[in-house]
């Protein structure tokens, strides 16, 4: 695949929509990672993983995941002998087992209907939940160690309670008897250690041992004699105490290195369960479909919309106009012409991603979808102007046009915008007559180009496997409708759209005059072509809907009064560019 056709092609837009989905930082890292796929088989099993996942969702059964942190770093860790996992690391890898279990037990449900699901859970040990309960039992939420995660640390903290609470008393009763030269009535700890907080001018009263002063230098921290003895066995408890947490917590890690594989496979499985749960939810979102990897080498796109530019329209309450096209060996290459701005380049657009996405493993946003497995996904689109590079726009699309040539290995699909465009229109109208055919012919591509060129739209109708296309424009309107019309070549329609604009009445005239009345001949032949085609499709429409009427009641006479031209009647479409 061409690099440069993946940036043109936006195609890390795609990969930030999967991300979007991702629940663990494993899915997240994997939706970074997302791109076509090497082998056929491949593709049709990550699509087929897709479509379980979606169709398992519908059914209402479902796996998630929730708190789960990258687990390399840990899984690291315990490859190494004699490490002790921090209480925290433990937790995580107890609920990433805990969760790989639970998304086993959701699939094992659903096995006969999601059987390239099961095969990712299938292996999982059913030594997961018990691990992980094991875990959970000693160590609390919040990473300290549950008092009963052994009966020594039990007994150990019972005993710590005790005696904390015999200094505290002693302490107190002591602070009553020197009353006058105590500076609170509060028993405190400093060094790990309970003293009082002695008056400094009154620190002969208290015999024992400062523990430091207070930040005004009127308190002295003191341990009183009487206290000495309890502190060194307080201290010593809790030492004993962090001698038993250790144990406990190597006890515990020991356990999961001896299960070092199987939590390598769960995380390996909630990854992957991640990632495709997070396509599923993005195909559920965009209302996509399960493309068919065409190995006959049709590429076929039925009302596809461009997700990027969807999703954008989206948010402002708006729609993209669906396109619809087809390419196959019969017809491998379609060239469409039409208005600026009508929507020719997102057409180019739409085919590009959508078929990188296919072939990623990805549903992909139309009613019906076939993709070829291309070896090849080459664009040249957009101004790649260089003042840097001494690039004009014509010298910067040769020299990609050049790269492609190079780089194309069938079967591959080649994406051509505005080809020729940025020279003499008669020099550049032959070069992309022939930059088109050179891919046909020599590379045995698909390739869909966009021009204003008349010269390719002839090549177009007189070629056979070539086929000329159009964006639609209202004439009543002035304005495109966003259409793509197989089978028809479009009018650039430059002066209307220049009168949509306001450019003043005498320049659009005198531009007129100065057209050359073949060029004025072709644009009005192409528009009564289109006007004609729009009325026997409107009138088809009208037919068949006559004949389902007739079907549902008596039979009667059928009307072959022409009925009103469909634009006039349908609210305009919306904009997609």
């Amino acid at each position: 695949m061409n690099d440069q056709a993946f940036g043109t092609l936006e195609y890390e837009g795609a990969r930030a929509l999967v991300r979007r989905y991702a629940q663990t930082p494993m899915g997240r890292e994997r939706a970074e990672a997302l791109a076509p796929l090497s082998s056929v088989e491949e593709v049709r099993r990550a699509l087929r993983a897709v479509t379980e996942c979606v169709e398992m969702r519908a059914r209402g059964a479902r796996w998630s995941f929730s708190e789960l942190s990258e687990p390399a770093e840990a899984l690291a860790r315990l490859r190494i002998e004699g490490t002790v996992l921090d209480p925290l690391v433990l937790l995580e890898l107890a609920r990433l087992c805990e969760q790989a279990a639970d998304a086993r037990a959701a699939v094992s449900a659903e096995r006969e209907a999601a059987p390239v699901l099961w095969e990712t859970v299938e292996g999982l040990p059913r030594t997961l939940p018990g691990l992980a309960a094991r875990v959970f039992s000693k160590i609390l939420p919040s990473g300290e160690l549950d008092d009963r995660a052994s009966p020594e640390l039990a007994r150990i903290r019972a005993d710590i309670v005790r005696m904390r609470s015999t200094i505290t008393r002693s302490l107190e009763t002591l602070m009553r008897r020197s009353e006058e030269a105590i500076q609170d009535q509060l028993v405190t700890l400093r060094n790990d250690r309970f003293v009082i907080p002695v008056r400094s001018d009154h620190r002969g009263r208290v015999a024992g041992v400062a523990h430091g002063f207070s930040s005004s230098g009127a308190t002295v921290f003191v341990e009183p004699l009487e206290t000495i003895e309890s502190n060194n066995e307080l201290q010593a408890l809790r030492e004993t105490e962090e001698r038993e947490v250790t144990r406990i917590l190597s006890t515990l890690t020991e356990e999961l290195r001896a299960e070092l594989p199987a939590i390598g496979l769960a995380a390996g499985a909630v990854a992957e369960l991640d990632f495709v749960g997070a396509k599923a939810a993005l195909a559920a979102h965009l209302r996509a479909a399960e493309p068919v990897i065409d190995e006959d080498g049709v590429l076929e796109l039925v009302e596809a919309r461009h997700p990027l530019l969807e999703e954008n329209l989206r948010g402002q309450g708006l729609e993209v106009v669906p396109v619809s096209l087809r390419l196959d060996a019969a017809a491998p290459v379609m060239v469409i012409s039409g208005a600026n701005a009508g929507g020719k380049t997102v057409v180019l657009k739409t085919a590009g991603l959508l078929s990188l996405m296919a072939l990623s493993g990805l549903h992909v946003p139309a009613r019906e979808a076939r993709v070829p497995p291309y070896e090849s996904v080459l664009a040249d689109i957009g101004d790649r102007q260089s003042l840097a590079a001494n690039l004009s726009t014509f010298t910067s699309h040769v020299s990609n046009i050049r790269r492609m040539v190079e780089e194309c290995r069938s079967p591959a699909l080649v994406l051509l915008d505005e080809v020729g465009t940025g020279t003499d229109p008669e020099e550049g109208s032959a070069l992309g007559v022939a930059v088109v055919d050179h891919f046909r012919r020599a590379c045995g591509a698909h390739v869909v180009a966009t021009t204003h060129y008349s010269g390719l739209k002839m090549y177009a109708s007189n070629e056979e496997g070539v086929r000329n296309a159009s964006v639609e424009f209202d004439e009543r309107t002035l304005e495109p409708t966003y259409r793509l019309l197989v089978g028809v070549a479009g009018s650039s329609a430059g002066l209307e759209i220049a009168r949509r604009f306001r450019l003043p009445h005498e320049i659009i005239e005198a531009a007129r005059s100065r057209v050359d009345e073949r060029t004025l001949a072709a644009d009005a032949y192409l528009r009564r072509i289109q006007r004609e085609a729009d009325e026997a499709a409107s009138l088809s429409r009208a037919l068949e809907e006559e004949r389902r009427a007739g079907a549902r009641t008596t039979p009667r006479r059928l009307s072959l009064q022409r009925p009103t031209s469909r634009r006039a009647r349908s609210r305009p479409a919306t904009r997609c560019v």
